[in-house]
C-alpha cells in the first residue's frame, strides 16, 4: 500500500514522535507493586513501526479523495464515483476541468437562447459541423457545451458545478449516453433521466429537446445498436408534452439497408461535415417549432460519391 505523497512528511513526524516517547518510557507502573523496568527491544520495533504506518495511512486517506483544482478550489477526483454509476455526478481529469472552466467563462458572454449539451458528437459542432453551426445556430445565440468523451455522470458534474447557472435559454438540445455503452441499458436510462431532471431543476423555464442516442456501428446488426435502441425506447417516456420533447432522428444517418456509410460518419460514430448537415435538416423543424423562430437551412452540398479504387496496371511479360 502506497502512502500518498502529501502525507510522507506526516508519516516521518509520527515515527519520530513515537520513537521519542518510547525511548523515554522505561518503566511501567502497576498499582500496589513496584515499578517494572521496560526496554523497547528489537522485538517491539516492528510493532511500533507498523502502528505508526497504520496511523499515517489512516490520516492520509481522509485527504486522498480530494485534489486542488484551478483557482484553489477543491473538487473530487474521478474515483469519487468508483462504480461508474451513470446517475451519480463525477468529474474527469484536470484537462477536462479546464475545458469546463472555459465554458463557465463563455457562459458569461450570454445571453443565450439555445444550449447544446452532450459529448464529442455535440462537441463536433465546434469542428466538422462548425460551418453548419454558423449558418443555422449562431444567429439563434447558441452556446455549445459539448465535451468529447463525456458520459452522463460527467454532464451531471458539469451542471452541478455551475455550467448553466444564471443562464435562461429557451431550449436545451441534449444528446448524451453513447459513451455509457459499457453500462446496462437500465443504467444508461437512469443516467439520461438524471441529466434531464437536473436540467429541469436548474433551468425550469427552458424546454428540453431530448435527442435519441444516435446509431453507431457500420452495419444494422451491430450489437451495440440493440442496447441503444432499448435505451431510446425508455428515455422516450421522458417526453412530458410540455417541457421535454423527445426526438429520434437516427434514421437520417442510415441508408436503405440500415447501414452507416463513411461519408456520413467516418468512424461510424462521429458525424462528418455532411453528417452534421443531415442532423440539422432532421432536427431544425422541431427546434424551430419549440423556439417559435425560423432557422436557416444548411446549404452545404452532399459529398461526392467515393471513387472506386483504381485497379493496378497489368504487368507486361
Amino acid at each position: 500500500m502506497t502512502v500518498p505523497p502529501g502525507n510522507k512528511q506526516r508519516k516521518r513526524s509520527l515515527i519520530h514522535a513515537i520513537r521519542t516517547v518510547c525511548s523515554g518510557f522505561r518503566y511501567i507502573f502497576i498499582p500496589r507493586k513496584r515499578a517494572i523496568p521496560l526496554r523497547i527491544s528489537s522485538i517491539w520495533k516492528p510493532v511500533v513501526l507498523a502502528l505508526t504506518l497504520t496511523a499515517a495511512l489512516a490520516t492520509g486517506a481522509a485527504g486522498a479523495d480530494k485534489t486542488p483544482a484551478a483557482g484553489g478550489a477543491t473538487t473530487a477526483k474521478p474515483h469519487a464515483n468508483p462504480a461508474g454509476d451513470p446517475a451519480v455526478a463525477a468529474p474527469r481529469d484536470a484537462k477536462w476541468v479546464k475545458r469546463h472552466e472555459g465554458y463557465l467563462e463563455e457562459a458569461k458572454k450570454g445571453p443565450y437562447d439555445v444550449i447544446f449539451l452532450g459529448d464529442s458528437i455535440t462537441d463536433g459542432w465546434h469542428g466538422g459541423g462548425r460551418a453548419i453551426f454558423t449558418q443555422c445556430y449562431a444567429p439563434l445565440h447558441t452556446l455549445n457545451l459539448g465535451i468529447g468523451g463525456d458520459r452522463t455522470e460527467h454532464v451531471l458534474w458539469r451542471l452541478d458545478n455551475g455550467e448553466v447557472d444564471g443562464l435562461k435559454p429557451k431550449v436545451v438540445v441534449l444528446m448524451i449516453g453513447t459513451n455509457n455503452s459499457g453500462n446496462t441499458a437500465e443504467a444508461i436510462t437512469r443516467g439520461v433521466t438524471a441529466v434531464v431532471k437536473d436540467l429541469r431543476t436548474k433551468l425550469p423555464e427552458a424546454k428540453i429537446l431530448l435527442l435519441a442516442i444516435f446509431p453507431r456501428g457500420a452495419e444494422a446488426n451491430t450489437p451495440i445498436r440493440e442496447k441503444l435502441a432499448t435505451v431510446n425506447t425508455a428515455i422516450a417516456k421522458l417526453d412530458d408534452g410540455s417541457h421535454v420533447k423527445y426526438l429520434d432522428i437516427g434514421k437520417a444517418f442510415l441508408n436503405d439497408s440500415g447501414a452507416i456509410t463513411k461519408d456520413v460518419m467516418r468512424d461510424f460514430l462521429h458525424p462528418s461535415t455532411y453528417g452534421y448537415v443531415l442532423w440539422a435538416k432532421a432536427m431544425n423543424p422541431t427546434l424551430a417549432e419549440m423556439l417559435g423562430e425560423k432557422i436557416t437551412e444548411p446549404t452545404l452540398p452532399p459529398p461526392a460519391p467515393e471513387k472506386a479504387a483504381a485497379k493496378p496496371a497489368s504487368k507486361t511479360k
